[in-house]
């Protein structure tokens, strides 16, 4: 598919959010070479009156093209953010560098400190103050007009990376950032699905401290990969590579004997508890529904296919006792357990009697 029939595509599909701002801001990086964004503007399907209507939005899709080709005509994955360029894979070697950790707070914690090695003109830490880390961006010296779009880029790609490093999109607490409220108010809205505060100290995301314990999940060959195509978890919000329903029923069928809590299973999935129910929910299901949905099949399972007691059985699925077992099945299925368990042995035997008799058409 050519670039402008993906552009069209996505455009059917996903909603226009991206301010024009953020695309004037590219186009000031270009003037500031000396260069015409026009070629730019094309690859992403951008039509120059659009640049004119501060109200116009364009798709995460056609802010990703329009990035990707600037950055590399540029050589500045900065886009003329800094008083010197930052060379293609960049960003690249900064994740490189962090990859290697066992920890997200680790990860992340490099990559802030590595971040000072591409330029001085802005500063990032992480802090751990109890249960609150907050990554503070704090600029050494004026950033002018592309400020906001400076901020918001390069933390919106720590979070993304962070959340891809972890497979989980991490809740943020709280997002802060020292301009005025702009005319887009409502994009931050969507990039940070967080409270926002403007004409703070310093730009800042805050997140709950205990997700910087969690392991790091990928490896160099998923970040090679990951690298063919980095812009999109800079561009929007992370998506994990398998919605938390299907993860929340492989973690319960992997472990089927166990009396699941969300308390447990969140710390398996490396999620928040509250964000394992508002996801869950989010997605049209519950921990509920799942942790029945997986010991019903399992059950079924266990009585059609061996003739394990039903204590075992019951053990088998999570169950404390068998009573408990068999009040559930009978609410799953309309009948006990024993029953139901009979009526199958009864069927598959009528079944075998029909395929064993004669036929008589060939009599």
């Amino acid at each position: 598919m050519s670039t402008p029939q993906l552009v069209l595509s996505a455009a059917a599909s996903h909603p226009a959010h991206t301010p024009m701002a953020f695309v004037q801001a590219v186009v000031q990086a270009y003037a500031q070479r000396g260069l015409a964004a026009e070629p730019a503007l094309q690859v992403a399907q951008i039509a120059p009156a659009q640049l004119q209507d501060p109200q116009a939005r364009i798709t995460a899709l056609q802010m990703e093209l329009l990035c990707d080709h600037a950055m590399r005509e540029l050589d500045d994955e900065g886009l003329g953010w800094f008083s010197r360029r930052l060379p293609w894979g960049s960003y690249g070697m900064l994740a490189r560098a962090s990859i290697s950790s066992p920890s997200l707070g680790l990860a992340m914690a490099r990559w802030c400190r590595h971040h000072g090695l591409l330029t001085e003109d802005i500063t990032l830490s992480l802090q751990v103050d109890g249960p609150l880390a907050t990554i503070r961006l704090q600029h050494q010296r004026d950033l002018g007009e592309l400020q906001e779009f400076c901020m918001v880029s390069v933390l919106r790609n720590l979070h993304g990376f962070a959340s891809w490093l972890i497979d989980t999109r991490i809740p943020l607490l709280q997002a802060s950032f020292p301009f005025l409220v702009p005319a887009h108010r409502e994009v931050y809205d969507l990039l940070f699905d967080a409270p926002v505060r403007f004409e703070a100290a310093t730009a800042t995301l805050e997140l709950d401290a205990h997700w910087l314990q969690l392991p790091v999940l990928r490896d160099e060959a998923a970040l090679n990969t990951m690298l063919q195509r980095a812009l999109p978890i800079q561009v929007k919000p992370y998506r994990p590579a398998q919605p938390l329903v299907q993860r929340v029923r492989q973690a319960l069928a992997a472990h089927p004997q166990c009396a699941h809590t969300a308390a447990s299973l969140a710390q398996l999935l490396h999620i928040a508890p509250r964000s394992l129910h508002r996801q869950l929910q989010q997605q049209g299901s519950s921990l509920q529904q799942l942790k029945d949905d997986v010991r019903r099949h399992r059950a079924l399972h266990l009585l059609q296919r061996t003739d394990m007691p039903l204590k075992r059985v019951a053990l088998a699925c999570g169950f404390r006792n068998e009573k408990s077992f068999i009040r559930a099945f009978s609410q799953w299925q309309g009948e006990a357990p024993g029953q139901w368990r009979e009526q199958q042995r009864r069927d598959s035997r009528a079944a075998t009697r029909l395929n064993a008799a004669p036929d008589n058409a060939q009599l």
